[in-house]
C-alpha cells in the first residue's frame, strides 16, 4: 500500500477561473514542483507550525497536497492531482498527513479516495467507499467520497461527506413532481477494512429538512441526472457525544444528529433555529463547523462564515466562535475573527482551526476561493498573512497551520552542474524533510570513495539549496542531510 513518489454561479464553487499565470512560482533543479510563492506578511507572534493548503487551478506542476514554513519556503510538495483536507491528524495515537485526491464535478462536490500517510510519506491506509450511488452521468466511480470532508475519529475511523444522485418530488419549490435531486449525505468508515460503520442520508429527513427552507435556488437545476439540485450541500461532519455535528451549507445551519439518526436540534445561522440567537451570532453560506468543550450543559462551536455565495453577500467572510448554551438554548457570540484592513468575501469553501483548545487560542482562517490564509490572536490582531495566487483563480478547499515531523523513505535527490573546468555548482533538496539544518558534502576519485573525503558543509536554505565548489578534484561526490552532526538521509553517488 505504499504510494510512491518520485523527485525525478455553482461552478465556481469548486471549479474556478483561468489559471493564474501571473502569479510567482517556485522552480528547482531537484525536482519538477512548480508550487505558488507565498507572499507573506507577519505583524507579531505567532504559534509554531507549517502552513497546508492544496491549491488548485494554479499551475499543473503546483496542483498538489503542499507544506510551506512561515517563511514560505516549500517543505513538501506531494503527487501532482487535485487534492483537499490536506492536514495532520492522530490514528491510533500517532501523527499521521491525510488528503482526499480525486475527480471535482462542475457542479460543486467530488469523487475520490482518502490517504493517509506515516511520517515517512508512505500510504498507510487508502479509504474509498463503494456504496450504492448514482453519479450525475451515470458513471461507476472506484470511490464515491467527496471532497468536503474526511476527519479522523477518536475511535480512529473515518468520517466522509458523499452525494447522490436520486429522483425526488420538488414541487413544494416550483419543480417538477420527479425532479432530480443531490442527496446529502455522511457516512463513518472503519480505516482499516473500509467497512461502513454507519450512513446518513438528509432526504430521509423531510420534516426537519423541508426543501423550503434551502436558500439555494432551483434556477436550471433539478430538471435531470446530470444537473441535479444541490439542496443540502453537507460540508463538514463532527463525532459528538451523542451523535454527529454536521454543517449543510444551504441551509445557513448546524445540526445535531443523534445516534439513531434523529435531528436532535439545529442552529440556524438565520434566526437561531433552536437557539434564541445573540448578537453577533449570525451566518450564512458556512464551511467547516467544529465542536468544542461539548458537556451536557452546552458546548463552543466554530465555523467559517463565508456569508457570501457567487450571486449573493451578506457580509464579510469571517471565523466565528460561538457558545452554545444547551441548558437555556441560546446562543452567544465568543468571537469573530475578521481583518478590518483587509476585508474578504469568499463565496466558497474555507475554514477555520483553533491552535490549541483554550480561551487565548490562536485562529488561523483559510479564505477559500480568496488565496489566502491568516493568523489571529486571541485578542482578534492579525499575526500572519500568506497569499498564494489571485482571488478568485486559485483556490484551497480548506488550510491549516500544524506541526509536522517527518524523515521521507525516499533519499535527498542531488543535482550537480560544471560551471568552469574545475567548478561545479551543487543543487540539494531532501522533500518533505522538516528536521534537518544543514548539508554535509562528501566526494572521492572512486563511487566507493565517495563518501570517505568531506568537502564542504551548508546550512540548508529552504527547499533546495545550492552551493558552488571551486577547484574541485574529486570525481564522485554524496551529499548527506544532517541535523548538526547527525546524519539523516544520504543520496545516491553522482558523476562529477
Amino acid at each position: 500500500m505504499t504510494r510512491l513518489f518520485s523527485t525525478a454561479v455553482c461552478t465556481l464553487l469548486l471549479s474556478l477561473q483561468a489559471v493564474g499565470q501571473s502569479w510567482p512560482y517556485w522552480t528547482y533543479k531537484t525536482a519538477p514542483f512548480q508550487p505558488p510563492k507565498l507572499e507573506i506578511t507577519k505583524t507579531g507572534e505567532t504559534v509554531p507550525g507549517s502552513i497546508f493548503i492544496g491549491p488548485r487551478d494554479n499551475q499543473p506542476a503546483g496542483t498538489a497536497a503542499l507544506i510551506y514554513d512561515e517563511d514560505g519556503n516549500l517543505v513538501y510538495q506531494g503527487p501532482q492531482e487535485v487534492t483537499a483536507n490536506f492536514r495532520v491528524q492522530k490514528l491510533f495515537g500517532r501523527d499521521v498527513i491525510t488528503f482526499w485526491a480525486g475527480e471535482m464535478m462542475e457542479i460543486g462536490f467530488g469523487y475520490g479516495t482518502v490517504h493517509i500517510l506515516d511520517d515517512t510519506y508512505k500510504e498507510i491506509y487508502t479509504v474509498k467507499l463503494t456504496d450504492n450511488f448514482v453519479s450525475p452521468t451515470g458513471e461507476t466511480k472506484d470511490s464515491y467520497i467527496d471532497l468536503h470532508e474526511s476527519t479522523i475519529t477518536p475511535r480512529n475511523t473515518l468520517l466522509v461527506t458523499a452525494y447522490n444522485v436520486t429522483q425526488a418530488d420538488l414541487r413544494s419549490i416550483g419543480g417538477a413532481e420527479d425532479g432530480w435531486i443531490l442527496d446529502g449525505q455522511f457516512y463513518e468508515i472503519d480505516i482499516r477494512t473500509n467497512e461502513i460503520l454507519y450512513s446518513w442520508s438528509a432526504l430521509d429527513h423531510p420534516d426537519d429538512l423541508p426543501f423550503t427552507d434551502s436558500k439555494q435556488g432551483l434556477a436550471d437545476s433539478g430538471t435531470s441526472q446530470e444537473h441535479g439540485w444541490d439542496a443540502y450541500h453537507i460540508n463538514a461532519v463532527e463525532l459528538v457525544n451523542e451523535g454527529y455535528m454536521i454543517s449543510i451549507r444551504h441551509y445557513w445551519s448546524g445540526y445535531y444528529i443523534n445516534n439513531d439518526g434523529t435531528v436532535r436540534w439545529q442552529l440556524s445561522g438565520e434566526d437561531g433555529g433552536d437557539f434564541k440567537q445573540g448578537e453577533g451570532c449570525g451566518f450564512a453560506w458556512q464551511h467547516d463547523i467544529r465542536v468544542f468543550n461539548e458537556t451536557n450543559e452546552g458546548l463552543v462551536l466554530t465555523m467559517f462564515n463565508n456569508a457570501n455565495t457567487p450571486t449573493s453577500s451578506q457580509g464579510p467572510s469571517t471565523g466565528l466562535r460561538l457558545g452554545v448554551d444547551l441548558a437555556n438554548m441560546a446562543v452567544s457570540n465568543l468571537q469573530t475573527l475578521n481583518d478590518p484592513n483587509d476585508e474578504t468575501h469568499s463565496v466558497s469553501q474555507g475554514s477555520y482551526q483553533l491552535l490549541d483548545n483554550s480561551a487565548a487560542s490562536h485562529g488561523f482562517v483559510n479564505y477559500g476561493s480568496i488565496t489566502k490564509v491568516k493568523e489571529f490572536d486571541a485578542a482578534g490582531n492579525v499575526l500572519l498573512t500568506a497569499r498564494f495566487g489571485p482571488d478568485n483563480q486559485v483556490a484551497s478547499y480548506r488550510g491549516y497551520k500544524q506541526e509536522w515531523h517527518a524523515t521521507p523513505f525516499w533519499q535527498p535527490a542531488v543535482v550537480v552542474s560544471r560551471t568552469a573546468p574545475n567548478t561545479v555548482e551543487v543543487a540539494m533538496s531532501w522533500n518533505g524533510a522538516t528536521d534537518y539544518d544543514n548539508w554535509a558534502i562528501y566526494g572521492g576519485n572512486s563511487e566507493e570513495a565517495a563518501n570517505k573525503t568531506l568537502i564542504a558543509t551548508v546550512p540548508r536554505t529552504g527547499f533546495e539549496t545550492v552551493k558552488t565548489l571551486e577547484n574541485l578534484k574529486e570525481k564522485y561526490i554524496q551529499v548527506v542531510a544532517q541535523q548538526d552532526s547527525s546524519s539523516l538521509g544520504y543520496s545516491s553517488i553522482i558523476s562529477v
